[in-house]
């Protein structure tokens, strides 16, 4: 398992290490960090210590990579990348599809509240195209210690059930328990306000109790006046991740950040993962069975 870190030198690069270190602590993944330059630069490949590559950065590079390898931990693997590229964004995915990772992390814009997202141009440039899951963490993120619980905000769209499979399958392989979160009954131009709860309830009800024997897994509905309120209402675990489907409109293996989970954004305080529409998910494959990820937030 590897993941892809898109490092820079400052406080965002930071939070991204800290999540990427918190995420590989449960799946003892190796860590890439990966630092994009222009594609017209002359410096570009992987920096190990020791291995003679100063030849190939400047110093000024290799001092960044220095800085952001001494952010991980020593019992989490990681080496340094160099990658020329257009854009960011662009360089991350490369890397990603080049290593076969898992996981893009990266940290919020370094404008905003403390602890809180505020979306920038490589997150947003990422959440329209990568093609593996993208995991963010808010701005001042320095929890390092292992993940402890897997949250899944689940809507009343179709691919709803299929979100759910992906959440499973990873906190089954992180050894985590599981919460399901319904928001249906915060969608406004509902008749039946109730009814839709009810029904969002008997849903992840039956789903917690078919997975029950595979994990330990819980039900809740987030109550508000909107989405914003409902988050904020919900309790957070400190050592949380949420997971969120990618829109119904994103294009195949795309993400595409739909309305709801953007106001989730702006209002979270804890790491979120988006997972691409029609993503499988390690040891599946596309086709019939496998899990398809179409978005439900």
């Amino acid at each position: 398992m590897r993941y892809v870190v898109g490092y820079t030198a400052d406080e965002r690069g930071h939070d991204a290490v800290c999540l990427a270190v918190a995420l590989a602590r449960r799946q003892d993944a190796d860590l890439d960090l990966v630092l994009v330059t222009p594609a017209h630069s002359p410096y570009a490949g992987t920096y190990l210590p020791g291995r003679g590559f100063e030849s190939l950065l400047t110093e000024q590079l290799r001092e960044w990579m220095d800085q952001g390898l001494a952010l991980v931990p020593e019992d989490v693997s990681a080496r340094g990348v160099v990658v020329r590229a257009e854009s960011n964004a662009e360089g991350l995915i490369r890397a990603a599809e080049d290593t076969e990772a898992s996981l893009i992390v990266i940290g919020a814009s370094s404008r905003g509240l403390a602890n809180r997202f505020n979306v920038g141009n490589v997150a947003r440039s990422l959440l329209h195209a990568s093609p593996v899951p993208v995991a963010l963490a808010p701005k001042a993120y320095r929890r390092t210690d292992p993940i402890t619980r897997l949250t899944c905000a689940v809507g009343n769209r179709a691919g709803a059930d299929d979100v759910v499979a992906v959440a499973v399958s990873a906190a089954q392989r992180r050894g985590l328990p599981l919460r399901l979160v319904s928001l249906v009954a915060l969608d406004a131009g509902h008749s039946d306000p109730e009814g839709v709860e009810e029904e969002a309830n008997r849903r992840l009800a039956d789903a917690a109790s078919a997975l029950a024997a595979g994990g330990r897994v819980s039900v809740e509905t987030a109550h508000g006046a909107s989405i914003e309120q409902a988050i904020e209402a919900l309790a957070w675990d400190e050592g949380e991740v949420l997971l969120v489907g990618s829109s119904r409109l994103a294009q195949h293996m795309r993400i595409f950040l739909g309305s709801t989970a953007n106001k989730i954004l702006r209002t979270l305080t804890i790491p979120m993962i988006v997972v691409p529409r029609t993503y499988a998910t390690p040891g599946t494959t596309t086709g019939p069975g496998a899990v398809n990820t179409e978005a439900s937030a």
